[in-house]
């Protein structure tokens, strides 16, 4: 299936993994909608898709504020026309990360719960049913190895993406035979500035930045699954760092 003229909204946009899937999807010709929160660099990631000759939108939004969200699907068609792929990117390690469960209060577990799964939930419920009225298009939920894999000092982080894993496989199960295809793509660790606060490289026990997945092999991944023949569904990806192991 090609995405030539397609149009592709992605939260968390405008940085690490959001920004390398429009490079990605937008290079095949797909119209992206990015939307964040951080204003400026929204604005340089929508410019470095122009420059490069495609077609993106930027739509600035708070995936934790419930009027931002309730917006977005009716600025997104306005922008790139009715949403084709939807692809749930946003996500938080939370206030401060890797907090041990005694050291972690209810404002961190609900302020990580509004981006990783409050927010993708308000998402799909706003655009899911137009893919359903029309009777195509995708959903992909980025997930992580920590929506299926445990690590002390990530009871927020650990909450909020088994949480969306769940919501992604239920949302699937209702979207059985509606032609609207899910994919849920869940990466180990990508060298992104997601981790500049945890400085990986000068601790023990965690994968150093160099032998991290690439954002750009995720978005390959991600455009793999959605150029699909639509007799085919990629209905879950895992990827790892060769070599890696998760309890290492």
């Amino acid at each position: 299936m090609e995405i030539q003229n397609r149009s592709i909204l992605i939260t968390g946009g405008s940085c690490g993994l959001g920004r390398a899937l429009g490079r990605v999807l937008s290079a095949a010709g797909g119209r992206v909608v990015l939307v964040a929160r951080n204003n400026r660099s929204l604005a340089e990631a929508v410019a470095e898709i122009r420059n490069r000759g495609g077609i993106a939108f930027g739509i600035p939004a708070d995936l934790g504020s419930k009027p931002d969200i309730h917006s977005i699907a009716g600025q997104a068609a306005a922008l790139a026309g009715p949403i084709d792929i939807l692809i749930q990117n946003a996500s938080t390690l939370g206030p401060v990360p890797l907090r041990l469960l005694l050291d972690t209060d209810c404002e961190d577990l609900e302020s990580t719960l509004n981006v990783n799964l409050v927010g993708p939930f308000l998402v799909a419920r706003a655009l899911v049913p137009h893919l359903v009225k029309r009777g195509s298009g995708h959903l992909v939920t980025i997930g992580s190895i920590s929506d299926h894999m445990s690590f002390s000092g990530s009871a927020a982080y650990g909450a909020s993406k088994y949480g969306v894993r769940g919501m992604h496989e239920s949302i699937a199960a209702e979207l059985a035979g509606t032609d609207v295809r899910t994919t849920l793509v869940s990466p180990g660790p990508v060298d992104t500035d997601i981790w500049d606060p945890i400085d990986p490289d000068s601790k023990s026990g965690f994968t150093k930045r160099k032998d991290m997945l690439r954002a750009e092999d995720v978005a390959e991944a991600v455009w793999f699954a959605v150029t699909r023949p639509p007799r085919t569904a990629i209905t879950e990806i895992r990827l790892l760092p060769t070599g890696y192991s998760a309890r290492s």
